[in-house]
């Protein structure tokens, strides 16, 4: 478990970079630069073990209230053209949510588990 975690940690905080850096075209793109670098400093912390495992906790359970607070009323897809924007945008945000607390429960149990 633990090599995964180092593993895993490294790729996530990467990937998270990468998504920072394609929110500069984004309606509001400083919170969501902010939102994906805290998740990829989580990642990396996870990776050399310098994170307690409380960290992620709270990380994931305010990702998991973002993505209730910001998941559309009418859900439309994710594909542009498809519905309102408004409204594929809002899915989009709330899914990549979804997804960081998804991968912050994931850390929690690892380092808990370590």
């Amino acid at each position: 478990m633990k090599s995964f975690l180092i593993i895993f940690g490294w790729i996530f905080g990467l990937l998270c970079i990468i998504s920072a850096i394609l929110q500069y075209n984004d309606p509001d793109p400083l919170l969501w630069i902010v939102i994906y670098g805290v998740a990829a400093i989580v990642s990396f912390g996870i990776a050399v073990n310098k994170i307690p495992y409380s960290v992620p906790l709270v990380l994931g359970i305010l990702c998991l209230l973002g993505c209730f607070f910001v998941f559309p009323e009418k859900f439309e897809g994710f594909e542009i053209g498809a519905g309102d924007i408004k409204n594929i945008e809002e899915g989009r945000e709330a899914v990549g949510l979804l997804i960081l607390a998804l991968v912050m429960f994931l850390f929690t149990w690892g380092r808990k588990k370590v």
